[in-house]
Protein backbone atom coordinates (compact mmCIF):
# COMPACT_ATOMS: atom_id res chain seq x y z
CA UNK A 1 0.00 0.00 0.00
CA UNK A 2 2.64 2.30 0.06
CA UNK A 3 2.42 3.61 -3.29
CA UNK A 4 -1.41 4.81 -2.45
CA UNK A 5 -0.05 6.99 0.39
CA UNK A 6 0.23 9.46 -2.36
CA UNK A 7 -4.06 9.41 -2.28
CA UNK A 8 -3.79 10.91 1.95
CA UNK A 9 -3.40 14.12 0.98
CA UNK A 10 -6.76 13.84 -1.36
CA UNK A 11 -8.54 11.92 1.89
CA UNK A 12 -7.51 14.89 4.22
CA UNK A 13 -8.65 17.36 1.60
CA UNK A 14 -12.55 15.86 1.45
CA UNK A 15 -12.23 14.64 5.14
CA UNK A 16 -15.87 15.48 5.78
CA UNK A 17 -16.71 13.72 2.81
CA UNK A 18 -15.36 10.70 4.28
CA UNK A 19 -16.62 11.31 7.47
CA UNK A 20 -20.30 12.11 6.62
CA UNK A 21 -20.08 8.77 4.66
CA UNK A 22 -18.95 6.30 7.24
CA UNK A 23 -21.84 8.05 9.33
CA UNK A 24 -24.27 7.43 6.70
CA UNK A 25 -22.84 3.78 6.83
CA UNK A 26 -22.87 3.18 10.28
CA UNK A 27 -26.43 4.15 10.38
CA UNK A 28 -27.69 2.29 7.19
CA UNK A 29 -26.05 -0.87 8.41
CA UNK A 30 -27.74 -0.01 12.27
CA UNK A 31 -31.07 -0.08 10.57
CA UNK A 32 -29.96 -3.24 8.56
CA UNK A 33 -29.19 -5.23 11.32
CA UNK A 34 -32.07 -4.21 13.01
CA UNK A 35 -34.25 -6.02 10.35
CA UNK A 36 -33.63 -9.91 11.44
CA UNK A 37 -33.97 -8.81 14.93
CA UNK A 38 -37.56 -7.98 14.26
CA UNK A 39 -37.79 -10.55 11.76
CA UNK A 40 -36.68 -13.15 14.92
CA UNK A 41 -39.09 -11.45 17.23
CA UNK A 42 -42.02 -11.62 14.63
CA UNK A 43 -40.91 -15.85 14.06
CA UNK A 44 -40.93 -16.34 17.81
CA UNK A 45 -44.46 -14.42 18.48
CA UNK A 46 -45.36 -16.85 15.81
CA UNK A 47 -44.04 -19.98 17.43
CA UNK A 48 -45.35 -18.86 20.62
CA UNK A 49 -49.20 -18.25 19.71
CA UNK A 50 -49.26 -21.05 17.11
CA UNK A 51 -48.99 -22.99 20.24
CA UNK A 52 -51.42 -21.14 22.30
CA UNK A 53 -53.76 -21.37 18.92
CA UNK A 54 -53.52 -24.86 19.33
CA UNK A 55 -54.27 -25.11 22.85
CA UNK A 56 -57.76 -23.00 22.68
CA UNK A 57 -58.36 -25.16 19.49
CA UNK A 58 -62.57 -25.18 19.67
CA UNK A 59 -62.85 -22.42 21.86
CA UNK A 60 -64.49 -18.75 20.95
CA UNK A 61 -61.01 -17.48 22.06
CA UNK A 62 -59.23 -19.37 18.96
CA UNK A 63 -60.78 -16.51 16.73
CA UNK A 64 -58.77 -14.08 18.71
CA UNK A 65 -55.75 -15.66 18.68
CA UNK A 66 -55.42 -15.89 14.93
CA UNK A 67 -56.72 -11.87 14.49
CA UNK A 68 -53.62 -11.42 17.36
CA UNK A 69 -50.96 -13.30 14.92
CA UNK A 70 -52.27 -11.68 11.79
CA UNK A 71 -52.12 -8.30 13.56
CA UNK A 72 -48.90 -9.22 14.84
CA UNK A 73 -47.27 -10.35 11.48
CA UNK A 74 -48.46 -7.17 9.87
CA UNK A 75 -46.99 -4.64 12.15
CA UNK A 76 -43.77 -6.77 11.99
CA UNK A 77 -44.02 -6.85 8.28
CA UNK A 78 -44.59 -2.83 8.12
CA UNK A 79 -41.47 -2.27 10.43
CA UNK A 80 -39.28 -4.65 8.38
CA UNK A 81 -39.97 -2.71 5.10
CA UNK A 82 -39.59 0.97 7.31
CA UNK A 83 -36.41 -0.16 8.38
CA UNK A 84 -35.25 -1.37 4.72
CA UNK A 85 -36.59 2.23 3.69
CA UNK A 86 -34.22 3.95 6.24
CA UNK A 87 -31.62 1.85 5.27
CA UNK A 88 -31.88 3.23 2.14
CA UNK A 89 -32.10 6.81 2.44
CA UNK A 90 -28.83 6.42 4.35
CA UNK A 91 -27.32 4.52 1.45
CA UNK A 92 -28.52 7.41 -0.72
CA UNK A 93 -26.57 9.58 1.44
CA UNK A 94 -23.45 7.45 1.82
CA UNK A 95 -23.12 7.10 -2.25
CA UNK A 96 -23.47 10.98 -2.24
CA UNK A 97 -20.69 11.61 0.41
CA UNK A 98 -18.09 8.86 -0.68
CA UNK A 99 -18.55 8.50 -4.44
CA UNK A 100 -18.60 12.21 -5.34
CA UNK A 101 -15.64 12.86 -3.22
CA UNK A 102 -13.91 10.16 -5.38
CA UNK A 103 -14.83 11.91 -8.31
CA UNK A 104 -13.67 15.28 -7.00
CA UNK A 105 -10.64 13.26 -6.22
CA UNK A 106 -10.03 11.96 -9.81
CA UNK A 107 -10.78 15.46 -11.05
CA UNK A 108 -7.55 17.13 -9.09
CA UNK A 109 -5.82 13.98 -9.94
CA UNK A 110 -6.25 14.33 -13.30
CA UNK A 111 -5.35 18.49 -13.30
CA UNK A 112 -2.38 17.72 -10.74
CA UNK A 113 -1.06 15.31 -13.29
CA UNK A 114 -1.76 17.83 -16.66
CA UNK A 115 -0.38 20.73 -15.06
CA UNK A 116 2.69 18.17 -14.19
CA UNK A 117 3.35 17.01 -17.43
CA UNK A 118 3.46 20.84 -18.91
CA UNK A 119 6.15 21.78 -16.58
CA UNK A 120 8.46 18.71 -17.61
CA UNK A 121 10.79 19.52 -19.86
CA UNK A 122 11.38 18.93 -23.56
CA UNK A 123 13.74 15.71 -23.20
CA UNK A 124 11.18 14.60 -21.04
CA UNK A 125 8.57 14.07 -24.07
CA UNK A 126 11.01 13.06 -26.18
CA UNK A 127 12.31 9.92 -23.66
CA UNK A 128 8.24 8.49 -23.20
CA UNK A 129 5.36 7.93 -25.51
CA UNK A 130 2.59 9.83 -25.85
CA UNK A 131 0.44 6.93 -25.21
CA UNK A 132 2.05 5.80 -22.39
CA UNK A 133 1.41 9.91 -21.08
CA UNK A 134 -2.36 9.19 -22.03
CA UNK A 135 -2.64 6.03 -20.36
CA UNK A 136 -1.53 7.25 -16.69
CA UNK A 137 -3.82 10.41 -17.37
CA UNK A 138 -6.64 8.30 -18.01
CA UNK A 139 -6.67 4.52 -17.22
CA UNK A 140 -4.36 4.49 -14.41
CA UNK A 141 -6.67 7.26 -12.90
CA UNK A 142 -9.53 5.73 -13.27
CA UNK A 143 -8.09 2.68 -11.63
CA UNK A 144 -6.94 4.96 -8.89
CA UNK A 145 -10.62 6.05 -8.42
CA UNK A 146 -12.22 3.12 -8.02
CA UNK A 147 -9.93 2.54 -5.03
CA UNK A 148 -10.80 5.89 -3.50
CA UNK A 149 -14.68 5.75 -4.63
CA UNK A 150 -16.14 1.98 -4.46
CA UNK A 151 -13.23 0.18 -2.54
CA UNK A 152 -13.31 2.60 0.43
CA UNK A 153 -17.47 2.40 0.33
CA UNK A 154 -17.39 -0.89 0.23
CA UNK A 155 -14.38 -1.22 2.88
CA UNK A 156 -16.51 0.83 5.37
CA UNK A 157 -19.69 -0.90 4.80
CA UNK A 158 -17.72 -4.25 5.63
CA UNK A 159 -16.35 -2.78 8.74
CA UNK A 160 -19.30 -1.63 10.23
CA UNK A 161 -21.60 -4.33 9.16
CA UNK A 162 -19.01 -6.92 10.17
CA UNK A 163 -18.64 -5.36 13.66
CA UNK A 164 -22.40 -4.61 14.08
CA UNK A 165 -23.61 -8.07 12.88
CA UNK A 166 -20.92 -9.76 15.37
CA UNK A 167 -22.13 -7.79 18.23
CA UNK A 168 -25.77 -9.07 17.51
CA UNK A 169 -24.70 -12.63 16.83
CA UNK A 170 -22.42 -13.06 20.90
CA UNK A 171 -25.16 -10.94 22.42
CA UNK A 172 -27.17 -14.20 21.87
CA UNK A 173 -24.89 -17.18 21.33
CA UNK A 174 -21.42 -16.75 21.70
CA UNK A 175 -21.17 -20.89 21.22
CA UNK A 176 -23.34 -20.57 18.25
CA UNK A 177 -21.76 -17.69 16.82
CA UNK A 178 -18.05 -19.28 17.31
CA UNK A 179 -19.73 -21.90 14.97
CA UNK A 180 -20.92 -19.21 12.57
CA UNK A 181 -17.44 -17.56 12.30
CA UNK A 182 -15.42 -20.78 11.68
CA UNK A 183 -14.74 -21.02 7.86
CA UNK A 184 -13.45 -16.97 7.97
CA UNK A 185 -9.96 -17.87 8.76
CA UNK A 186 -9.70 -19.78 5.61
CA UNK A 187 -11.28 -16.99 3.95
CA UNK A 188 -8.40 -14.55 5.20
CA UNK A 189 -5.73 -17.17 3.64
CA UNK A 190 -7.40 -17.26 -0.04
CA UNK A 191 -7.15 -13.06 0.55
CA UNK A 192 -3.63 -12.84 1.10
CA UNK A 193 -2.90 -15.72 -1.49
CA UNK A 194 -5.12 -14.19 -4.40
CA UNK A 195 -4.60 -10.47 -3.42
CA UNK A 196 -0.55 -10.89 -4.73
CA UNK A 197 -0.88 -12.99 -7.62
CA UNK A 198 -3.56 -10.02 -8.69
CA UNK A 199 -1.10 -7.14 -7.83
CA UNK A 200 1.70 -9.07 -10.19
CA UNK A 201 -0.85 -9.17 -13.51
CA UNK A 202 -2.59 -5.62 -12.43
CA UNK A 203 1.11 -4.42 -13.42
CA UNK A 204 1.87 -6.33 -16.44
CA UNK A 205 -1.78 -5.56 -17.48
CA UNK A 206 -1.52 -1.72 -16.84
CA UNK A 207 1.74 -1.68 -19.17
CA UNK A 208 0.26 -3.58 -21.76
CA UNK A 209 -2.42 -0.98 -22.20
CA UNK A 210 -0.04 1.69 -22.30
CA UNK A 211 1.88 0.03 -25.40
CA UNK A 212 -1.22 -0.12 -27.28
CA UNK A 213 -2.58 3.47 -26.94
CA UNK A 214 1.08 4.23 -27.82
CA UNK A 215 0.52 2.04 -30.90
CA UNK A 216 -2.88 3.46 -31.87
CA UNK A 217 -2.20 6.76 -31.37
CA UNK A 218 1.44 6.45 -33.27
CA UNK A 219 -0.56 5.24 -36.02
CA UNK A 220 -2.99 7.36 -35.87
CA UNK A 221 -0.89 10.13 -36.15
CA UNK A 222 0.58 8.60 -38.90
CA UNK A 223 -1.48 7.35 -40.67
CA UNK A 224 -0.73 9.28 -44.26
CA UNK A 225 2.20 7.17 -43.95
CA UNK A 226 0.54 3.87 -43.50
CA UNK A 227 -1.76 4.43 -46.30
CA UNK A 228 1.09 5.66 -48.94
CA UNK A 229 2.90 2.37 -48.14
CA UNK A 230 -0.01 0.72 -48.11
CA UNK A 231 0.67 -0.96 -44.50
CA UNK A 232 -2.92 -0.81 -43.12
CA UNK A 233 -3.06 -4.17 -43.32
CA UNK A 234 0.86 -5.01 -41.58
CA UNK A 235 -0.11 -2.56 -38.97
CA UNK A 236 -3.74 -4.21 -38.32
CA UNK A 237 -1.68 -7.61 -38.05
CA UNK A 238 0.96 -5.77 -35.22
CA UNK A 239 -1.84 -4.21 -33.18
CA UNK A 240 -3.76 -7.49 -33.07
CA UNK A 241 -1.38 -9.28 -32.31
CA UNK A 242 -0.40 -6.75 -29.05
CA UNK A 243 -4.54 -7.61 -28.31
CA UNK A 244 -3.97 -10.81 -28.12
CA UNK A 245 -1.18 -10.33 -25.82
CA UNK A 246 -3.57 -8.21 -23.43
CA UNK A 247 -6.34 -10.14 -23.91
CA UNK A 248 -4.78 -13.32 -22.40
CA UNK A 249 -3.43 -11.80 -19.38
CA UNK A 250 -6.51 -10.51 -19.15
CA UNK A 251 -7.78 -13.69 -19.09
CA UNK A 252 -5.35 -14.71 -16.49
CA UNK A 253 -6.37 -11.95 -14.25
CA UNK A 254 -10.38 -13.04 -14.64
CA UNK A 255 -9.48 -16.68 -14.72
CA UNK A 256 -8.09 -16.03 -10.20
CA UNK A 257 -11.10 -13.70 -10.12
CA UNK A 258 -13.71 -16.71 -11.35
CA UNK A 259 -12.07 -19.12 -8.81
CA UNK A 260 -11.96 -16.73 -6.01
CA UNK A 261 -15.54 -15.53 -5.94
CA UNK A 262 -17.34 -19.35 -5.89
CA UNK A 263 -14.58 -20.00 -3.21
CA UNK A 264 -16.30 -17.10 -1.35
CA UNK A 265 -20.01 -18.51 -1.83
CA UNK A 266 -18.49 -21.87 -0.78
CA UNK A 267 -17.59 -20.49 2.60
CA UNK A 268 -20.19 -18.78 3.46
CA UNK A 269 -22.55 -21.62 2.48
CA UNK A 270 -20.23 -23.81 4.64
CA UNK A 271 -21.38 -20.92 7.48
CA UNK A 272 -25.17 -21.42 6.98
CA UNK A 273 -25.34 -25.38 7.40
CA UNK A 274 -23.40 -24.85 10.28
CA UNK A 275 -25.96 -21.95 11.90
CA UNK A 276 -28.59 -24.37 11.04
CA UNK A 277 -26.95 -27.66 12.67
CA UNK A 278 -25.73 -26.17 15.75
CA UNK A 279 -28.39 -23.67 15.98
CA UNK A 280 -30.68 -26.72 16.16
CA UNK A 281 -28.94 -28.02 18.64
CA UNK A 282 -29.13 -24.70 20.86
CA UNK A 283 -32.85 -24.80 20.14
CA UNK A 284 -33.15 -28.52 21.40
CA UNK A 285 -30.93 -27.63 24.53
CA UNK A 286 -33.10 -24.58 25.34
CA UNK A 287 -30.57 -21.92 24.73
CA UNK A 288 -32.09 -19.86 22.16
CA UNK A 289 -35.53 -19.50 20.12
CA UNK A 290 -36.16 -20.66 16.95
CA UNK A 291 -36.65 -17.11 15.71
CA UNK A 292 -32.77 -17.27 16.72
CA UNK A 293 -32.21 -19.68 13.55
CA UNK A 294 -33.45 -17.52 11.55
CA UNK A 295 -31.79 -14.08 13.01
CA UNK A 296 -28.34 -16.11 12.42
CA UNK A 297 -28.82 -17.29 9.30
CA UNK A 298 -30.10 -13.65 7.88
CA UNK A 299 -27.16 -12.54 9.66
CA UNK A 300 -24.61 -14.96 7.48
CA UNK A 301 -26.78 -14.28 4.42
CA UNK A 302 -25.99 -10.70 5.08
CA UNK A 303 -22.19 -11.10 5.55
CA UNK A 304 -22.15 -12.92 2.12
CA UNK A 305 -21.77 -9.59 -0.17
CA UNK A 306 -19.44 -7.95 2.16
CA UNK A 307 -17.16 -10.61 2.96
CA UNK A 308 -17.11 -12.12 -0.88
CA UNK A 309 -16.54 -8.18 -1.47
CA UNK A 310 -13.08 -8.60 0.42
CA UNK A 311 -11.91 -10.51 -2.54
CA UNK A 312 -12.87 -7.27 -4.91
CA UNK A 313 -11.65 -4.63 -2.76
CA UNK A 314 -8.31 -6.73 -2.41
CA UNK A 315 -8.60 -6.43 -6.69
CA UNK A 316 -9.57 -3.21 -6.59
CA UNK A 317 -6.72 -2.41 -4.41
CA UNK A 318 -3.89 -4.06 -6.11
CA UNK A 319 -4.85 -2.71 -9.43
CA UNK A 320 -4.97 0.81 -7.69
CA UNK A 321 -1.56 -0.21 -5.93
CA UNK A 322 -0.21 -0.45 -9.63
CA UNK A 323 -1.60 2.26 -11.56
CA UNK A 324 -0.46 4.59 -8.89
CA UNK A 325 2.93 3.58 -9.16
CA UNK A 326 2.85 4.08 -12.75
CA UNK A 327 1.74 7.69 -11.82
CA UNK A 328 3.51 8.38 -9.39
CA UNK A 329 6.96 7.65 -11.33
CA UNK A 330 5.74 10.56 -13.50
CA UNK A 331 4.85 12.98 -10.66
CA UNK A 332 8.43 12.53 -9.22
CA UNK A 333 10.17 12.79 -12.49
CA UNK A 334 11.26 16.65 -11.94
CA UNK A 335 11.75 18.84 -14.64
CA UNK A 336 15.49 19.75 -15.42
CA UNK A 337 14.60 22.90 -16.61
CA UNK A 338 12.94 25.12 -13.86
CA UNK A 339 12.14 28.40 -13.33
CA UNK A 340 14.54 30.52 -11.61
CA UNK A 341 12.72 33.60 -10.58
CA UNK A 342 9.61 34.79 -10.22
CA UNK A 343 10.79 38.76 -11.19
CA UNK A 344 9.59 40.41 -14.30
CA UNK A 345 12.20 40.92 -17.03
CA UNK A 346 11.50 43.02 -20.39
CA UNK A 347 13.87 42.18 -23.16
CA UNK A 348 15.63 44.45 -25.26
CA UNK A 349 17.28 41.47 -27.81
CA UNK A 350 21.02 41.75 -27.21
CA UNK A 351 21.62 37.85 -27.03
CA UNK A 352 25.15 36.43 -26.97
CA UNK A 353 26.33 32.83 -27.09
CA UNK A 354 29.88 32.09 -25.88
CA UNK A 355 31.56 28.85 -26.25
CA UNK A 356 28.19 27.20 -26.24
CA UNK A 357 28.26 23.11 -26.29
CA UNK A 358 25.56 20.92 -26.56
CA UNK A 359 24.48 17.01 -26.95
CA UNK A 360 21.18 15.77 -26.45
CA UNK A 361 20.72 13.62 -23.35
CA UNK A 362 18.31 10.92 -24.72
CA UNK A 363 20.75 9.92 -27.62
CA UNK A 364 23.84 11.21 -27.23
CA UNK A 365 24.49 13.21 -30.10
CA UNK A 366 26.48 16.56 -29.98
CA UNK A 367 24.42 18.93 -31.78
CA UNK A 368 26.93 21.82 -31.20
CA UNK A 369 30.25 22.49 -30.62
CA UNK A 370 31.92 25.64 -28.93
CA UNK A 371 29.06 28.27 -30.82
CA UNK A 372 29.84 31.89 -30.12
CA UNK A 373 27.41 34.90 -31.57
CA UNK A 374 26.61 38.38 -30.89
CA UNK A 375 23.59 40.07 -31.49
CA UNK A 376 22.62 43.71 -30.79
CA UNK A 377 19.09 44.75 -30.38
CA UNK A 378 17.21 45.43 -33.24
CA UNK A 379 20.08 43.31 -35.66
CA UNK A 380 19.23 40.19 -38.08
CA UNK A 381 20.78 37.28 -38.40
CA UNK A 382 20.45 33.90 -40.65
CA UNK A 383 21.49 30.64 -39.52
CA UNK A 384 22.41 28.09 -43.02
CA UNK A 385 23.49 24.91 -43.31
CA UNK A 386 22.85 21.34 -44.08
CA UNK A 387 20.24 19.12 -42.50
CA UNK A 388 21.93 18.08 -38.75
CA UNK A 389 23.96 20.91 -38.66
CA UNK A 390 22.15 22.41 -35.15
CA UNK A 391 20.43 25.04 -36.25
CA UNK A 392 17.48 23.97 -34.55
CA UNK A 393 19.30 23.42 -31.36
CA UNK A 394 20.07 27.02 -31.39
CA UNK A 395 16.37 28.23 -31.47
CA UNK A 396 15.69 25.47 -28.60
CA UNK A 397 18.58 26.75 -26.23
CA UNK A 398 17.78 30.27 -26.70
CA UNK A 399 14.02 29.21 -25.71
CA UNK A 400 15.53 27.19 -22.81
CA UNK A 401 14.13 23.95 -24.05
CA UNK A 402 17.60 22.32 -22.88
CA UNK A 403 19.97 23.59 -21.11
CA UNK A 404 23.96 23.64 -22.40
CA UNK A 405 27.82 24.11 -21.32
CA UNK A 406 28.96 27.70 -22.20
CA UNK A 407 26.82 30.55 -21.51
CA UNK A 408 23.99 32.01 -23.15
CA UNK A 409 22.49 35.42 -22.13
CA UNK A 410 19.84 37.49 -23.24
CA UNK A 411 20.71 41.42 -22.10
CA UNK A 412 23.53 40.46 -20.32
CA UNK A 413 21.99 38.22 -18.04
CA UNK A 414 22.46 34.74 -18.09
CA UNK A 415 19.09 32.93 -19.56
CA UNK A 416 19.03 30.52 -16.64
CA UNK A 417 18.74 33.43 -14.57
CA UNK A 418 16.11 34.71 -16.56
CA UNK A 419 11.73 34.39 -15.06
CA UNK A 420 10.98 31.48 -17.88
CA UNK A 421 7.94 32.16 -18.36
CA UNK A 422 8.99 36.26 -19.12
CA UNK A 423 11.46 35.01 -21.38
CA UNK A 424 9.55 32.74 -23.61
CA UNK A 425 6.64 34.92 -23.76
CA UNK A 426 8.89 38.05 -25.48
CA UNK A 427 10.17 35.65 -27.89
CA UNK A 428 8.66 34.42 -30.83
CA UNK A 429 9.53 31.22 -32.34
CA UNK A 430 7.88 29.99 -35.43
CA UNK A 431 9.09 26.09 -35.78
CA UNK A 432 9.88 23.97 -38.32
CA UNK A 433 7.24 21.42 -37.07
CA UNK A 434 4.28 23.33 -37.74
CA UNK A 435 1.71 22.33 -35.15
CA UNK A 436 -2.13 23.55 -34.87
CA UNK A 437 -4.97 22.43 -32.40
CA UNK A 438 -7.75 20.73 -32.81
CA UNK A 439 -9.71 24.23 -33.27
CA UNK A 440 -11.08 26.86 -35.42
CA UNK A 441 -8.50 28.97 -37.56
CA UNK A 442 -9.37 32.28 -35.55
CA UNK A 443 -8.34 30.22 -31.92
CA UNK A 444 -5.06 28.98 -33.72
CA UNK A 445 -4.51 32.39 -34.76
CA UNK A 446 -5.32 33.97 -31.34
CA UNK A 447 -3.23 31.54 -29.28
CA UNK A 448 0.00 34.11 -29.81
CA UNK A 449 -2.36 36.73 -28.19
CA UNK A 450 -1.74 37.70 -24.15
CA UNK A 451 -4.87 36.86 -22.50
CA UNK A 452 -3.87 39.94 -20.11
CA UNK A 453 -3.20 42.29 -23.02
CA UNK A 454 -5.61 44.07 -25.60
CA UNK A 455 -4.76 44.38 -28.96
CA UNK A 456 -6.24 47.03 -31.35
CA UNK A 457 -5.46 44.37 -34.20
CA UNK A 458 -7.64 41.41 -35.12
CA UNK A 459 -6.76 38.01 -36.04
CA UNK A 460 -7.75 39.14 -40.00
CA UNK A 461 -4.51 41.75 -39.93
CA UNK A 462 -1.90 39.65 -38.82
CA UNK A 463 -3.54 36.83 -41.53
CA UNK A 464 -3.12 39.12 -43.89
CA UNK A 465 0.39 39.84 -43.18
CA UNK A 466 1.11 36.31 -43.01
CA UNK A 467 -0.17 36.04 -46.67
CA UNK A 468 -2.75 33.37 -45.72
CA UNK A 469 -5.94 35.79 -45.56
CA UNK A 470 -7.24 34.64 -48.88
CA UNK A 471 -6.89 30.98 -48.57
CA UNK A 472 -8.99 31.56 -45.05
CA UNK A 473 -11.68 33.22 -46.94
CA UNK A 474 -11.96 30.47 -49.30
CA UNK A 475 -12.87 27.94 -46.54
CA UNK A 476 -15.86 26.85 -45.71
CA UNK A 477 -16.63 28.72 -42.41
CA UNK A 478 -13.49 31.06 -43.48
CA UNK A 479 -11.85 31.98 -39.74
CA UNK A 480 -14.46 29.79 -37.89
CA UNK A 481 -13.50 26.47 -39.89
CA UNK A 482 -11.97 24.02 -37.90
CA UNK A 483 -8.83 22.52 -38.81
CA UNK A 484 -8.66 19.02 -37.94
CA UNK A 485 -6.12 17.63 -35.56
CA UNK A 486 -2.91 18.77 -35.72
CA UNK A 487 -4.15 20.85 -39.00
CA UNK A 488 -4.59 17.94 -41.48
CA UNK A 489 -7.60 20.18 -43.23
CA UNK A 490 -4.70 22.26 -44.12
CA UNK A 491 -1.92 22.59 -46.60
CA UNK A 492 1.85 22.67 -45.44
CA UNK A 493 1.89 26.07 -46.72
CA UNK A 494 -1.07 27.08 -45.28
CA UNK A 495 -0.52 25.79 -41.71
CA UNK A 496 3.07 27.58 -41.75
CA UNK A 497 1.47 30.96 -42.81
CA UNK A 498 -1.19 30.17 -39.86
CA UNK A 499 1.78 29.81 -37.51
CA UNK A 500 3.77 32.98 -38.82
CA UNK A 501 0.35 34.59 -38.35
CA UNK A 502 0.38 33.45 -34.44
CA UNK A 503 3.64 34.41 -33.84
CA UNK A 504 3.37 37.75 -35.46
CA UNK A 505 -0.13 38.32 -33.19
CA UNK A 506 2.17 37.59 -29.89
CA UNK A 507 4.22 41.03 -31.08
CA UNK A 508 7.17 39.82 -29.71
CA UNK A 509 10.91 41.56 -29.42
CA UNK A 510 12.41 38.78 -30.80
CA UNK A 511 11.80 36.54 -33.13
CA UNK A 512 13.06 32.81 -33.93
CA UNK A 513 11.74 32.11 -37.71
CA UNK A 514 13.04 28.09 -38.47
CA UNK A 515 12.30 27.44 -41.81
CA UNK A 516 8.93 28.89 -42.18
CA UNK A 517 9.31 29.28 -45.76
CA UNK A 518 9.86 25.97 -47.09
CA UNK A 519 6.36 25.37 -47.90
CA UNK A 520 5.15 27.87 -49.34
CA UNK A 521 5.21 29.45 -53.38
CA UNK A 522 7.81 32.27 -54.33
CA UNK A 523 5.52 34.95 -54.88
CA UNK A 524 3.78 33.95 -51.01
CA UNK A 525 7.35 34.03 -50.17
CA UNK A 526 7.76 37.81 -51.22
CA UNK A 527 4.89 38.99 -49.85
CA UNK A 528 5.52 37.31 -46.44
CA UNK A 529 9.38 38.70 -47.01
CA UNK A 530 8.12 42.19 -47.43
CA UNK A 531 5.94 42.28 -44.56
CA UNK A 532 8.76 41.38 -42.32
CA UNK A 533 11.00 43.87 -43.82
CA UNK A 534 8.41 46.67 -42.17
CA UNK A 535 7.52 44.43 -38.78
CA UNK A 536 11.23 43.29 -37.78
CA UNK A 537 12.65 46.69 -37.94
CA UNK A 538 13.54 47.26 -34.65
CA UNK A 539 13.20 43.58 -34.03
CA UNK A 540 16.13 41.35 -33.10
CA UNK A 541 15.69 38.74 -35.53
CA UNK A 542 17.06 34.75 -35.96
CA UNK A 543 16.14 33.16 -39.22
CA UNK A 544 16.96 29.47 -39.62
CA UNK A 545 16.48 28.45 -43.43
CA UNK A 546 18.03 26.64 -45.58
CA UNK A 547 17.58 29.17 -48.64
CA UNK A 548 19.40 32.35 -48.89
CA UNK A 549 17.00 35.71 -48.59
CA UNK A 550 18.15 38.76 -50.93
CA UNK A 551 14.94 40.73 -50.03
CA UNK A 552 16.15 41.09 -46.18
CA UNK A 553 18.94 42.91 -45.26
CA UNK A 554 20.95 40.70 -42.56
CA UNK A 555 23.58 42.18 -40.25
CA UNK A 556 25.00 39.00 -39.81
CA UNK A 557 25.44 34.73 -41.73
CA UNK A 558 26.64 32.33 -39.79
CA UNK A 559 27.34 28.62 -41.42
CA UNK A 560 26.88 25.78 -39.57
CA UNK A 561 28.39 22.39 -40.47
CA UNK A 562 27.77 19.34 -38.21
CA UNK A 563 27.51 21.66 -35.12
CA UNK A 564 30.24 24.11 -35.94
CA UNK A 565 30.48 27.86 -36.89
CA UNK A 566 32.66 27.38 -40.49
CA UNK A 567 31.94 30.65 -41.88
CA UNK A 568 30.52 34.06 -40.72
CA UNK A 569 30.11 37.50 -42.27
CA UNK A 570 27.67 39.32 -44.35
CA UNK A 571 26.27 38.28 -47.48
CA UNK A 572 28.83 39.55 -49.99
CA UNK A 573 31.67 39.11 -46.88
CA UNK A 574 30.53 35.32 -47.26
CA UNK A 575 30.65 35.44 -51.21
CA UNK A 576 33.79 36.54 -51.72
CA UNK A 577 35.13 34.05 -49.39
CA UNK A 578 33.77 31.57 -52.06
CA UNK A 579 33.41 28.54 -48.95
CA UNK A 580 30.39 26.53 -47.96
CA UNK A 581 28.06 30.15 -48.32
CA UNK A 582 28.77 30.44 -51.54
CA UNK A 583 28.55 26.99 -53.14
CA UNK A 584 25.11 26.99 -51.40
CA UNK A 585 23.96 30.25 -52.73
CA UNK A 586 25.34 29.05 -56.52
CA UNK A 587 23.29 25.81 -56.03
CA UNK A 588 20.36 28.04 -55.15
CA UNK A 589 20.57 30.44 -58.24
CA UNK A 590 20.63 27.67 -60.38
CA UNK A 591 17.57 25.72 -59.16
CA UNK A 592 15.92 28.90 -58.99
CA UNK A 593 16.40 29.63 -62.47
CA UNK A 594 15.45 25.89 -64.16
CA UNK A 595 12.63 26.50 -61.83
CA UNK A 596 11.81 29.78 -64.29
CA UNK A 597 12.55 27.88 -67.21
CA UNK A 598 9.90 25.20 -66.31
Amino acid sequence: MKELRYINKFFLRYRWHIILGFVFVALSNYFRVLQPQAIRQALDLVYENIRMHQLVRGFEAQDLVYDQIAQSLFFFAVLVLLLALIMGVFMYFMRQTIIVMSRLTEYDMRKEIFQHYEKLDQGFFRRNMTGDLMARITEDVSKVRMYIGPAVLYGINLFTLFVMVIYSMFSVSVELSIYCLLPLPLLSLSIYFVSSVIHRKSTVIQQQLSRLNSIAQEVFSGIRVVKSYTHEQAMSKYFAGQCEDYKGKSMKLASVNALFFPLMLLIIGASTIMTIYFGGLQVYKGNITPGNIAEFVIYVNMLTWPVTSIGWIASIIQQAEASQKRINEFLSTEPEIKNPSDKPFDVQGKIEFTDVSFTYPDTGIEALKNISFKLMPGEKMVIVGKTGSGKTTIADLLMRMYDATGKITLDDQGIDKINLNELREQIGYVTQDVFLFSDTVRNNISFGRDEEGSYEKDEEYYARKAAVYEDIQSLPEQFETRVGERGLTLSGGQKQRVAMARTFMKEPRVYILDDCLSAVDTTTENRILNYLNDVLTDKTTIMITHRIYGLLPFDKIIVLDEGKIVESGTHEELLDKRGMYYRMFERQQLIDTENKVL
